[in-house]
């Protein structure tokens, strides 16, 4: 594997290599000393942006960070050529995020050295998806006939795409709660109310509504949580041992009620913990791959 693009690419004995890796890395500082990788984030964020130069600097990778509104792209640069002036002077990852859906078929077989997705518009976000399997195999064990909810903006979500198919290839039962105006009718995965989703699942994963994907159409988020949003009494009707996910960033008491952000069954920060691990096992993959190949 060159790049890492897409969980659909990825077969379930590659998945669980990947993971297995994330749980056994460590500290290995020295393995990749001289190594830059560059980021590049053409959207905002925290949690993915940080947790990739923590990993990096774990992993020994001097870091490469790029700002848009200071680089040549103002003006006028592609994003092909932005990241083949990266190829050129030397970089031996690159870990993109931006807008554009379809970046990733730009430079698939165009650039020599790893990429990474770190988030492609409302396409794919492929290391999100892999921490978030990590945190649920740390509960569970295995994923085989696990009953997965996922709830939001269905819709605008590159998490909700990358999660179908990783889950389905892991044998995990996926289903969507059912938000009026957020269906996505390309993904073939049933829907069911967030009362039945609560009732029924064993994780019970939460999305923030995408308003910046929305263009100009405002959506009212005042009686969200009540109809639509994991309230305090939807959480009591959960089984014991099911757990509540979230990729963030949260929004407090429209899609949960903010008591439940950190209640004893959230795994919501255990995720953001796991995420410097599984990044750093995707990059050490990579780049074992590409010492092979060079």
């Amino acid at each position: 594997m060159q790049h890492f693009l897409s969980v659909r690419d990825l077969s379930a004995n590659t998945i669980e290599t990947i993971l297995k890796q994330a749980e056994v890395i460590g500290d290995t500082r020295e393995q990749n000393k001289g190594y830059f990788a560059a980021n590049l984030f053409f959207e905002p964020s925290t949690r993915t942006k940080m947790s990739f130069v923590v990993a990096e600097r774990k992993l020994g990778l001097d870091t490469l960070d790029f700002h848009t509104e200071k680089s040549s792209m103002t003006k006028g640069e592609s994003l092909y050529d932005t990241v083949r002036t990266f190829e050129a002077i030397g970089a031996d990852l690159l870990v993109i995020r931006h807008a554009n859906d379809n970046w990733c078929n730009e430079l698939d077989g165009n650039i020599s050295v790893p990429i990474i997705n770190a988030g492609a518009g409302k396409g794919e976000h492929p290391t999100q998806c892999m921490l978030d399997l990590y945190t649920i195999k740390q509960e569970f064990g295995a994923f085989k006939g696990l009953n997965v909810a996922i709830a939001g903006d269905i819709k605008h979500s590159r998490v909700a795409r990358s999660h179908v198919s990783a889950l389905k290839t892991m044998g995990a039962n996926v289903y969507f709660v059912d938000v009026p105006g957020f269906r996505d009718e390309n993904l073939d995965i049933p829907y069911i109310t967030m009362d039945e989703a609560c009732v029924m699942c064993d994780v019970l994963m939460l999305l923030r509504i995408q308003h910046e994907r929305h263009g100009d159409v405002a959506y009212n988020t005042s009686s969200y949580l009540e109809k639509y949003g994991l309230t305090i009494e939807r959480e009591r009707k959960m089984q014991n041992h099911a757990i509540i996910m979230h990729p963030a960033p949260v929004n407090r008491n429209v899609e949960i009620d903010t008591r439940l952000v950190e209640c004893s069954r959230s795994r919501i920060f255990k995720q953001m913990e796991n995420g410097v691990a599984v990044r750093m096992g995707i990059m050490d993959y990579l780049l074992a791959e590409r010492s092979v190949i060079v």
